[in-house]
């Protein structure tokens, strides 16, 4: 991929770090039907764009995967598409083989959107494919998710999420609700307070086009308020999915703790966790650094089969 250097050099070093695997990892091919490039929703002129991946013996079942990306895509016409980039096709190819229809969404991004720009984007794409079940061949009720790092963060954030249906709203695929009922996360950004110490805001802050105030917390201020509705810790309940939660526990980027975190919050409210920490493993998609890490792959697939599929 050719880019813009002069719109690169704009980049700070961290958010960097986090656009690296979208400059890097051009599009790969599936060996599964895909039909790329179906549209979920339009916002002001811009489309809004899935590839949905059939497996040879579909199951019924559908998931939506969201890859990491810091939030952001690079500014140009020759960005790639966050649903056809390597990552996703790691993490699609096994929930194929497994019977799931997975849907690889694109979102709007930073910094061009902020929040809840990919927040809304995520919740439309639950809504149009439950709208359209019947047309994909799948169950209505029970929608899976799956994602990574900001990815992850925006499908825990389907998981807490209410996602009630806007019962008036004149496109009826926005009557449908946009909870899903299982989760899993791979390092996950839960919880803002976190970075303070460890981690790199850099891509928070963009996202949310402000700065937290790390030092003399005001549970009064917009930051406040804005940082606490956009990060899932805040939202737990005990009506939320049961959750996965994959990190590396030497993850620099989004700190370990965020999953822990989150795993004590759900287990406080009753809801079924599990967290599968990856020794050694760093920030990205195949955890650098890990050595002979456990078969995080497979924990995902036997996690959405043991609590998405009815039995």
């Amino acid at each position: 991929m050719i880019f813009r250097m002069k719109c690169l050099k704009k980049i700070p070093i961290g958010l960097w770090l986090l656009l690296l695997p979208l400059v890097a990892q051009s599009q790969t091919s599936s060996p599964y039907r895909v039909d790329e490039n179906q549209m979920y929703g339009m916002y002001s002129g811009l489309a809004l764009l899935m590839d949905v991946h059939y497996p040879t013996r579909p199951n019924g079942y559908g998931i939506v995967f969201i890859a990491g990306s810091g939030w952001h895509a690079p500014m140009g016409y020759n960005a790639p598409p966050l649903k056809g980039i390597a990552q996703t096709l790691q993490y699609v190819k096994p929930l194929v083989e497994a019977g799931y229809i997975v849907f690889a969404i694109n979102h709007r991004a930073a910094p061009r959107f902020r929040y809840p720009a990919a927040v809304e984007d995520a919740q439309r794409a639950v809504r149009f494919v439950r709208y359209h079940a019947k047309r994909f061949g799948i169950r209505p009720d029970p929608i899976g998710a799956a994602g990574g790092s900001s990815g992850g963060h925006l499908v825990s954030m389907l998981g807490v999420l209410d996602g009630n249906e806007l019962r008036k709203d004149v496109d009826p695929v926005n009557r449908e609700s946009a909870k899903v009922q299982c989760v899993v996360a791979r390092a996950a950004p839960i919880d803002w307070v976190l970075f303070k110490e460890k981690g790199d805001p850099t891509g928070m802050v963009s996202f949310l086009g402000m700065m937290p105030n790390f030092v003399n917390v005001d549970s009064t201020t917009v930051e406040y308020k804005t940082y606490n509705e956009a990060f899932p810790l805040y939202h737990v309940s005990k009506d939320d999915p049961p959750f996965l939660l994959i990190h590396g526990d030497a993850d620099k980027t989004v700190p370990f703790e965020n999953s822990e975190k989150m795993e004590q919050a759900l287990q406080k409210v009753g809801v079924p966790v599990k967290l599968v920490p990856i020794p050694g493993g760093g920030h990205g998609a195949t955890f650098p650094g890990a050595k002979n890490p456990p078969d995080y792959l497979g924990e995902m697939c036997r996690w959405f089969d043991r609590y998405l599929v009815i039995k």
